[in-house]
C-alpha cells in the first residue's frame, strides 16, 4: 500500500534539528530545513530537498520560502526560548496543520501548549528516562509507551524461564498481561495457546500497565 509522503519544514538545524531533517529526508518526501548557522545549512544542502539561511521569528521570510504549504513543521530551536516560541506562533498564522516544537523546561512545555501545538518534544528528558528504564530492568530490552499508563516492552526471557511455555506462564489470567508476539532472532512468534518453548534470550512482546508488567517481572 502506497502512503503519501507529507512534506515537512524544520526550524533549527542545530545536533537535533540536523539529525530530525536528515532522517524525514531519508525516509522520503519533501523536507525543508531552515536555519542561521550557514554552516549547518550548508552540510545538509545535499541531503535536503532544500535547505536555507532564515529567521524563525521573520514571518515574511517564512512566507516566502512557502512554509505555509507544508504538511508538517517541526520547531527544533532549543536554548533561544524567544526565536523558538516566535517561530511556532509564526507558523500557526501561515495556517501550518501539524506543528511539533522542542521545549526545554516544564514552563517552555506549559506556554507551548497554550499555544496548541500538536506536540512538545522533550530529547532529553524523554531519552533520559528511556534509558532509566532499561538500566533499572536489564530484562527490558526497549519498550514503547502508549496512553492510560500502557506499555508495549520487549522482554528477554531468562533462564529460568528457559523450556517453560507461554500458556505456562499464564500472562493473562495472573498478570492481565497480553502477549503480543515472541521474537526469536529475526523470527516472530505468534502468542497462540500452542506448545512453543521459550529459550533463554527470546524476547517477548508484552502489553500491559506498568503496575502489572513489574508484577511479572518481580514473580520471576
Amino acid at each position: 500500500m502506497n502512503r503519501k509522503s507529507r512534506s515537512c519544514v524544520v526550524i533549527g538545524l542545530g545536533s537535533f534539528g540536523s539529525t530530525v531533517a536528515s532522517e524525514l529526508a531519508r525516509l522520503g518526501g519533501h523536507v525543508l530545513g531552515i536555519g542561521l548557522d550557514e554552516r549547518n545549512v550548508s552540510a545538509l544542502a545535499d541531503t535536503l530537498s532544500e535547505a536555507i539561511i532564515a529567521d524563525g521569528r521573520d514571518e515574511e521570510a517564512l512566507r516566502e520560502a512557502g512554509v505555509g504549504k507544508y504538511d508538517v513543521a517541526v520547531v527544533a530551536i532549543g536554548e533561544d526560548l524567544e526565536a523558538n516560541i516566535l517561530s511556532t506562533m509564526n507558523l500557526r498564522r501561515l495556517g501550518v496543520p501539524v506543528i511539533w516544537v522542542k521545549a526545554t523546561s516544564r514552563n517552555h512545555r506549559l506556554i507551548l501548549h497554550k499555544l496548541g501545538v500538536d506536540r512538545v518534544i522533550q530529547p532529553e528528558l524523554e531519552i533520559g528516562q528511556h534509558i532509566a528504564q532499561m538500566l533499572h530492568n536489564p530484562q527490558l530490552d526497549d519498550y514503547v509507551s502508549l496512553d492510560h499508563g500502557n506499555f508495549i516492552v520487549y522482554y528477554k526471557v531468562p533462564e529460568q524461564l528457559e523450556g517453560k511455555t507461554l500458556e505456562s506462564l499464564e500472562l493473562l489470567e495472573k498478570f492481565k498481561i497480553r502477549c503480543l508476539g515472541v521474537m526469536r532472532g529475526a523470527d516472530y512468534h505468534a502468542c497462540s495457546p500452542g506448545d512453543l518453548a521459550l529459550l533463554a534470550h527470546d524476547k517477548l512482546i508484552l502489553l500491559g500497565s506498568r503496575r502489572h508488567l513489574s508484577a511479572f517481572d518481580e514473580s520471576l
